[in-house]
């Protein structure tokens, strides 16, 4: 397929397509742009892993870093005002997408401190400040599905503020953050607030299941289990979306969409491919449907370019993910219980490793 193709999965297929990449090198030298002009880039996510990636040993933060730690005395305030920067400008540049969307897409996400990680007062007051702080209207705060994430999530949405749950491993998370929604929109309603204002996505990892799952079918190495390699994490997104549909397609949310209430997509995230015996799209081309992102790097976003197929291919593939869904559980695969918090718990302290690693290096430069 040509690189102009991607620009038409939204309007064929009804999928959007994010970039999972933030830099002041590609706000600055115009990648950003390029990409959503000719990639079909419709929004964006970033993460303290990508942050440590942008800053450290980039000249373009030299001089903000020496000038805000003049102002600031916490290495973390600096961080903040640091960076804001970046998001304010991806802001403005994903603006005309989130207009014309009437707010579908176009919007930028800023992950919360992974400190915070299970503290949901200062997971919701650390979101009412970064909001102020950014001051555009097509900022999604990250917050992970923790039990205190969600919690908090909660609260947001009642309070109006745009939500990206990141760090989605298991049903069960998908499960109790689309109910925790619908109760926060509820809330929302009742105090007077606008329903149709307020955007929520729910973040669902796709490579970091396989790679862990694969490994405990090579242990488990029966016949039956090896062949289920490389299928839990597609099986887990058909799972999630065919509980999306029944979420957000049924009775119970009809009476929130007659006020302009907003289904919470699923955002396919970590779809880049880890393993190399497996296709380098495959977390692209098989979760195309409606009303879904994907959020790629862009070594995966070019590869998709160049060689990926755009068809619908997770709608007619439920009844399949349901059966390898119940595969994996006969063959001894807990995936809500083991194979979810194991991942939530690595995932939250990559995360928190690359933060502290990002304020040592700002507080040293």
């Amino acid at each position: 397929m040509s690189q102009n193709d991607l620009s038409v999965l939204h309007s064929s297929q009804g999928q959007s397509l994010w970039l999972d990449n933030l830099s002041r090198a590609l706000l600055n030298e115009g990648q950003l742009a390029e990409l959503v002009q000719h990639f079909g880039i419709r929004g964006l996510t970033s993460n303290p892993s990508i942050f440590k990636k942008a800053i450290v040993g980039s000249p373009y933060y030299t001089e903000d870093i020496a000038a805000l730690k003049k102002q600031y005395d916490d290495v973390e305030s600096v961080y903040e005002h640091l960076v804001v920067k970046d998001i304010q400008q991806a802001c403005d540049l994903l603006r005309p997408i989130f207009d014309e969307s009437h707010g579908e897409d176009g919007w930028v996400s800023w992950e919360e401190s992974p400190r915070i990680a299970h503290n949901a007062t200062s997971t919701v007051a650390s979101a009412e400040r970064l909001k102020k702080l950014t001051d555009r209207p097509n900022l999604l705060i990250k917050v992970p599905a923790t039990d205190e994430g969600i919690e908090a999530f909660e609260l947001l949405i009642a309070r109006g503020i745009s939500v990206n749950v990141t760090l989605m491993f298991s049903l069960d998370q998908v499960k109790r953050v689309f109910a925790a929604y619908v109760r926060g929109l509820k809330a929302l309603r009742a105090s007077g607030g606008a329903v149709s204002r307020v955007r929520a996505v729910a973040s669902l990892f796709m490579s970091r299941v396989d790679t862990l799952v694969d490994q405990q079918l090579n242990e488990i190495g029966t016949e039956s289990a090896l062949q289920l390699r490389g299928k839990a994490a597609l099986a887990l997104g058909g799972m999630a979306y065919q509980h999306y549909r029944d979420v957000f397609e049924g009775e119970a949310f009809a009476e929130l969409a007659k006020f302009g209430a907003r289904s919470q997509y699923l955002l396919w995230a970590s779809t880049g491919t880890k393993n190399p015996d497996y296709s380098d799209v495959l977390y692209v081309e098989n979760l195309i449907a409606p009303k879904t992102i994907n959020t790629l790097p862009e070594a995966t976003l070019k590869a998709f370019a160049d060689h990926g197929r755009i068809a619908s291919t997770l709608k007619p593939r439920l009844a399949e993910d349901k059966k390898v869904w119940e595969a994996l559980a006969d063959v001894g695969i807990d995936m809500d219980g083991t194979v979810g918090h194991q991942l939530l718990d690595e995932g939250l302290d990559q995360f928190a490793q690359a933060f502290e690693d990002l304020l040592a290096a700002i507080a040293q430069s």
